[in-house]
């Protein structure tokens, strides 16, 4: 329809986040916003943090912490207090995560550090485990490539700044990123290296009605919210007048 009748076309596309918490970061910060920016209804969201890059310092730490957490959540009625994680969309959807996770934990470099069972469902429902892979330096495979669309994260560790924002830059998409750092100069200088429409620094959530959503690369063409999105359906026109 927008080649036939030469109109604007506003897509969004999808995205694989790449979340990055640096040794300077406050671990237990990071933590909270990788719980929402992970696993926010279920990991269904196009800025979902997908693959998490953690710097080697902190490695071990985080793991420890986070599984913890993951293995807090407990899945069942999303219409429920006590829920924190709800079905997937359809079982088309949960069978999507469920091909992404084997063909990448048939790899022999990785690794499952935890899926959580932790239910109170009837299992005639698309759920889908919370789910924490290691995946070392392996970036030959699904979930690093793919968006998931689901509760399951990806965890790479790192030593260096360069190779950090090489691995998150790495893929098609380029929706939204997360950095944790308490170094402002390099908030600055990774928020700007990094190839996505958005970056939240030390925030797990930054979506809002005033700030322009969209993204870069595959993951989508114009902006929605603030006046960016006003944009989107507004000509320009130029008046010229001779003195």
């Amino acid at each position: 329809s927008s080649g036939i009748n030469a109109e604007y076309g506003h897509m969004e596309l999808g995205g694989n986040a790449p979340l990055i918490v640096f040794d300077s970061a406050d671990v237990d910060r990071a933590l909270n916003a990788t719980m929402m920016a992970k696993f926010k209804n279920a990991g269904q969201a196009c800025n979902a943090a997908n693959r998490l890059f953690v710097h080697s310092s902190i490695y071990s730490e985080f793991v420890e912490k986070l599984s913890q957490r993951i293995l807090a959540l407990r899945m069942g009625n999303g219409m429920e207090r006590k829920t924190d994680i709800g079905p997937l969309v359809n079982s088309k959807g949960s069978e999507k995560v469920r091909t992404i996770v084997k063909n990448t934990v048939d790899n022999a470099e990785i690794e499952l550090i935890v899926s959580n069972e932790n239910t109170d469902h009837s299992s005639e429902l698309p759920y889908y485990s919370p789910t924490l892979l290691s995946c070392n330096s392996n970036t030959n495979v699904s979930i690093f490539h793919e968006e998931i669309f689901g509760p399951v994260a990806a965890l790479y560790s790192f030593d260096t700044e360069d190779e950090v924002i090489h691995l998150a830059n790495s893929t098609r998409y380029g929706l939204q990123a997360y950095i944790f750092t308490r170094d402002l100069a390099q908030s600055w200088r990774v928020s700007e290296a990094l190839e996505y429409g958005m970056v939240a620094v030390n925030e797990g959530a930054i979506s809002s009605a005033c700030n322009p959503f969209g993204g870069w690369k595959e993951s989508g063409i114009g902006r929605e919210a603030g006046h960016f999105g006003i944009d989107e359906f507004t000509e320009n026109k130029l008046i010229c007048f001779g003195l």
